[in-house]
């Protein structure tokens, strides 16, 4: 069966724009129905899809987290070439996390972590998740039982160099957090089962930006953006960036 592969997307709407991360085995459909939303309320969005992601997890595990940064800063560089001097930054899990390293690193509007990583203590969490996502994939490609298990044994097998990769760049943005001086809307998903939730509560913490908030969404799982209370993130997002002190 042929897969249809995600794309990157751009949104253009009013002169304020928002960089849209999406998570660790995700693409732009974490992030697609935020986008959309923003768009109706005059906001441009981009989102990148990270090398390796939005494809076969063959592809995945021969990328890392050096060559994700990258594309992350070129995404900003795109909406910077379209002419927006002005951006917010909302990333979803690792996008949390990069967005982040963003926020230290650059100067951005804003930065809306969504059920960010801070802390490596659950590999096999996200060694699952890697797990779930490749099963799903061979699926999808309508490969039998067996050799599907055979496949995904070998891939996590061949996948600890991206997780000691990503165990290196959430302890490094982790590490950093205290430098960051940019507005903050903190955002964690209660029944996340793919994180450690308390790394909510160190981001809010650890923040040195005197503009910070913290939301709980009690009924949603790690995938905020696509559960429960997606409407309500929406709509908390929308109102914190228009707290903002934009200049257009």
């Amino acid at each position: 069966m042929k897969i249809k592969l995600p794309q990157p997307f751009t949104f253009e709407a009013g002169p304020r724009a928002v960089l849209l991360l999406h998570g660790f085995t995700g693409h732009t459909a974490d992030v697609r129905m935020l986008g959309r939303f923003l768009e109706k309320k005059g906001y441009t969005s981009h989102a990148p899809i990270y090398r390796g992601h939005g494809l076969p997890p063959e592809e995945l595990i021969k990328s890392n987290p050096d060559e994700w940064w990258e594309d992350v800063n070129q995404a900003l560089q795109h909406l910077k070439d379209l002419g927006y001097e002005e951006i917010a930054v909302a990333g979803l899990s690792l996008g949390g996390v990069l967005g982040l390293k963003l926020a230290y690193s650059t100067s951005i509007k804003a930065m809306i972590p969504m059920c960010a990583p801070m802390f490596f203590d659950n590999e096999t969490q996200l060694s699952q998740g890697f797990k779930a996502f490749s099963k799903e994939f061979k699926q999808l490609e309508g490969k039998d039982e067996a050799t599907i298990e055979r496949e995904v044994a070998s891939l996590v097998e061949n996948s600890k160099e991206v997780f000691e990769g990503l165990a290196k760049t959430i302890t490094e943005v982790k590490n950093n957090i205290d430098t960051i001086y940019t507005p903050t809307f903190v955002v964690q998903a209660r029944q996340d089962k793919m994180i450690n939730t308390d790394s909510a509560t160190y981001i809010y913490e650890n923040v040195e930006s005197d503009v910070k908030e913290l939301a709980w969404y009690e009924e949603s799982a790690h995938v905020i953006t696509l559960d429960k209370e997606k409407e309500q993130l929406h709509e908390d997002i929308y109102q914190f960036l228009e707290s903002l002190d934009w200049k257009q």
